[in-house]
């Protein structure tokens, strides 16, 4: 199961890096179905280009794709690594506790985040990717 896992995200991170989504033609069809049936931003949109940025190590271009990838990135790595590395290895991580609280306010702040970089009026506009 953590080779499975690990593969998938050895995938993800190659499509970002061999992909390149910073250099899409402006006049493509977008690759997001929710943006390519309403014009709209999905929760996630700007996610592949902001991996791209930090793989290439630019955190401030990242940022502006999509912030909250950014600031969750270290978080999901850290829980995936202690996982795969636990399941596969049997290391013993410190375990990262994060309370049902902070899960609820960090999705919530996700939500919000999706409705607002959708808003067409300034300063909202900022959010828009």
């Amino acid at each position: 199961m953590p080779l499975a896992a690990v593969g998938c995200v050895a995938a993800g991170m190659g499509y970002a890096l061999l992909s390149n989504p910073t250099h899409a033609n402006p006049d493509a069809a977008p690759t997001c179905l929710l943006k390519l049936t309403t014009g709209l931003d999905c929760p996630g949109c700007g996610g592949t280009r902001a991996l791209w940025y930090v793989l290439h190590g630019d955190l401030p271009a990242a940022a502006r794709h999509h912030f909250l990838f950014v600031f969750a990135l270290p978080f999901l790595a850290y829980l995936f690594v202690a996982w795969a590395g636990n399941q596969a290895f049997g290391w013993r991580l410190p375990e990262l506790r994060i309370s049902s609280k902070v899960i609820g306010g960090f999705l919530a702040a996700w939500l919000a985040f999706s409705v607002l970089r959708n808003l067409p009026w300034a300063p909202f506009t900022s959010f828009y990717v």
